[in-house]
């Protein structure tokens, strides 16, 4: 299928190397007014995340040269992109799958069969999310250093570095993982239901089959700033409910 490329209009990466699933994604994306780049293999999906900075990448799992866990580590880590959103798709659809992905800093996992309007929904929520965070970052360009600090308890976020610390210590922590922190330390010892993470941090409209990625995302947060994630101190659950993080050292 011809790659489209419209200046002003947000375009998306697809990898896949199945050619239908290709083309229906492609439609459903052009349908919808983005500017559509194509991957069929690993090695085509990294020069092309590098050469032509797409605004978000759609990128299946199971492709050839390069699987879809390792082009994710490698755009994220080794080329060191943050600020592109990594939609994982998949047909494995096991909690390890999912962790897999999200911990090599996929910021979002969607499995086979998909329903096309999941799709776009998850798209547009991601997209919004990442222009808010530019705007954000570059909001914060203009105020002091100190302005851009949130700190709770043994928790410190500079938002302007991108960067948590836990007692002094760097945290290394994925985009999406910061995201909820801030969202979190923003409003210390507040409880946070499931279903509102998803609408402010995901942008989530719909939150049918996506409560289990926020387990997954607080699980991972915790074995990078807990020293003893059966005791957390920092990230802690309110059963039932949601999650706060305490403002008591």
């Amino acid at each position: 299928m011809e790659e489209i490329v419209e200046k002003d209009k947000k375009t998306i990466l697809v990898v896949d190397d199945e050619q239908s699933i290709m083309e229906l994604l492609v439609f459903n994306l052009q349908k919808e007014g983005y500017n559509t780049l194509e991957a069929y293999d690993g090695v085509t999906a990294v020069e092309m995340a590098i050469n032509e900075k797409p605004d978000l990448i759609l990128l299946d799992v199971m492709i050839p040269k390069l699987d879809g866990i390792s082009v994710c580590k490698k755009i994220r880590y080794a080329l060191n992109i943050s600020n592109i959103p990594i939609l994982m798709i998949s047909a494995k659809d096991t909690e390890s799958d999912k962790i897999v992905g999200l911990e090599m800093g996929a910021d979002d996992y969607i499995t086979k069969p998909f329903q096309i309007r999941e799709v776009m929904a998850r798209i547009k929520a991601n997209l919004r999310k990442a222009e808010l965070n530019a705007n954000i970052e570059l909001s914060n360009q203009k105020n002091e250093d100190k302005d851009n600090i949130i700190k709770v308890g043994d928790l410190t976020l500079d938002l302007k570095k991108v960067e948590a610390r836990v007692k002094g210590e760097v945290i290394n922590l994925t985009k999406k993982e910061f995201d909820v922190l801030k969202y979190l330390a923003s409003q210390p010892g507040e409880v946070v239901t499931r279903e509102m993470l998803l609408r402010e941090v995901w942008e989530y409209e719909e939150y049918v089959g996506a409560i289990r990625t926020i387990d997954v995302t607080m699980n991972r947060i915790r074995d990078k700033i807990e020293k003893d994630k059966a005791n957390p101190k920092i990230l802690i659950t309110k059963r039932g409910v949601g999650y706060y993080v305490t403002d008591k050292n």
